[in-house]
């Protein structure tokens, strides 16, 4: 097998004796999965320990470093629908997410520890994964490679993927919410609901603890974070040379309290569909916490993600109603983000036209999305196998959501472009005349139904099921 040479002009393989997966992100250790279910031997390398990011926390695989959560589960969501797609393809990371989640109302979240040590598990334990704990600091230059070194891509990956384009990558910065302990808030103030929970169940638990903010609160709110002391961004772009930008889909709390005095309630401080109990009123805002773990001790504030400095953090949500005890797990911080301009690079099977055999998986790809990043890494590890097998690549049906997702970064126009997350916006407009209240049962069965159709017509190389080894037996470097 090849080895990393700090500087080189990329890592050769011996030809398909195993295919390298950079990055053992979502994207990457759902890539590697498919490719050694399908039979084939996969090299997945991940740099941490070695190196580490400022987001990460852990050496484990598919570890969640922005929310726990992997969106709705109601099967006529977009979400909702992408998870249906993704177990239909057998996605194992969607499997172990499943077996790790935790309380989360209509919303599949997880235990982030939990599913990153199961994921990691999972790989460690397979007979074709050999999991590499080294820094790739180049492109290897095999004939099928799949590049999913996430929206932490080192400096030096970086300098390799642009010289590579042909032009710089965008990058943006992302923004972590705040975590607490759920036994340092006051519960006399603090109510546990879920929305649109009756207002005669008052005192019946849900699966958010919620902060009730009337008009004073919230204005002192807005306030505070105008003027909250921030991390400036040079301390985060140090010899960075890539365009930089707040990403729309994670911008900081106190960048959308700036777009005006109403923008964070009705955002992600938007208050319908929960009532205080005893009085049966809504409140003027509320910020919600959701559960980080299966026992319920660890909550992050949602939408809370924000660059403000530490201290002026605790100060500031410290003086939230029945906050002022809050302990803090984890506080908000904001790192940079990486992808590339795929229009111009990739076509729908993520593969790298003018490096045939490149695949590109993940937040690098332009998928948007915990969902989104592990079904490119699936799509990704599906055509590497067809690559490697001589077969013709699979392009999913534009009625999917994956499918829509992978034409939506190859076809989009590349002016101004940034990664999309699963939406019914990019999936073709329905036939008129359905009602808008069934709009999206129809959207989720015709996506179903395409699926089918396209699996029944383009089955995937038979996989070949192995027994897994005890994790004791793993064999990693």
């Amino acid at each position: 097998m090849g080895r990393v040479r700090p500087g080189g002009e990329g890592i050769l393989f011996s030809p398909l004796d195993s295919i390298p997966v950079i990055g053992a992100g979502l994207a990457g250790s759902e890539a590697a999965w498919q490719i050694a279910e399908a039979g084939l031997n996969v090299s997945l390398f991940e740099m941490r320990p070695e190196h580490s990011t400022p987001a990460h926390q852990s050496s484990d695989c598919a570890e969640l470093v922005c929310s726990n959560s992997l969106g709705s589960t109601l099967p006529d969501r977009a979400a909702g629908v992408l998870q249906t797609e993704i177990a239909t393809l057998q996605s194992m990371l969607l499997e172990e997410a499943r077996k790790t989640a935790v309380p989360a109302g209509q919303a599949l979240a997880v235990d982030r520890e939990k599913f990153a040590h199961a994921v990691t598990a999972r790989l460690e334990a397979h007979p074709r994964i050999e999991l590499v704990r080294e820094e790739v600091q180049s492109i290897p230059k095999d004939p099928v490679c799949v590049l999913a070194t996430g929206p932490l891509t080192s400096e030096a990956m970086a300098k390799s993927i642009a010289d590579l384009a042909g032009s710089e990558n965008l990058a943006f910065f992302d923004a972590i919410a705040p975590v607490v302990t759920g036994e340092s808030l006051d519960s006399d103030i603090i109510f546990r609901a879920s929305r649109w929970q009756a207002k005669e169940e008052d005192g019946v638990s849900g699966d958010y603890f919620n902060v009730p903010l009337d008009k004073d609160d919230y204005e002192q709110l807005v306030d505070a974070l105008l003027s909250a002391e921030k991390h400036p961004i040079k301390d985060f772009e140090a010899q960075d040379t890539h365009a930089k930008s707040f990403f729309e889909r994670c911008l900081p709390v106190e960048v959308l309290a700036s777009r005006g005095r109403d923008a964070l309630r009705y955002g992600p401080l938007r208050p319908v569909g929960l009532f205080i109990p005893g009085s049966g009123k809504r409140p003027y805002a509320v910020v919600q916490l959701r559960t980080e773990n299966k026992e319920g001790t660890l909550w992050n504030l949602v939408g809370f993600q924000t660059n403000l400095r530490y201290g002026a953090q605790e100060e500031l949500l410290r003086s939230l109603p029945g906050m002022q005890n809050a302990e803090f797990v984890r506080l908000g911080s904001m790192h940079r983000n990486t992808f590339l301009c795929s229009p111009k690079l990739l076509n729908s099977a993520l593969e790298w036209e003018a490096r045939p055999g490149l695949f590109v998986a993940g937040q690098l790809s332009g998928m948007e999305g915990y969902l989104g990043n592990i079904g490119s890494g699936l799509l990704a590890g599906r055509n590497a196998v067809r690559k490697a097998r001589g077969g013709p690549l699979e392009n999913l049906p534009k009625d999917t959501l994956l499918g829509a997702l992978a034409l939506h970064v190859s076809e989009a126009p590349p002016e101004g472009f940034q990664p999309m997350k699963a939406e019914f916006g990019i999936l073709p407009p329905l036939p008129r005349g359905i009602r808008k209240n069934d709009r999206r049962k129809v959207r989720a069965q015709r996506s179903k139904s395409a699926l089918a159709s396209h699996l029944e017509s383009n089955p995937f190389p038979n996989p070949e099921r192995h027994s897994e080894k005890p994790c004791s037996q793993a064999h990693t470097k």
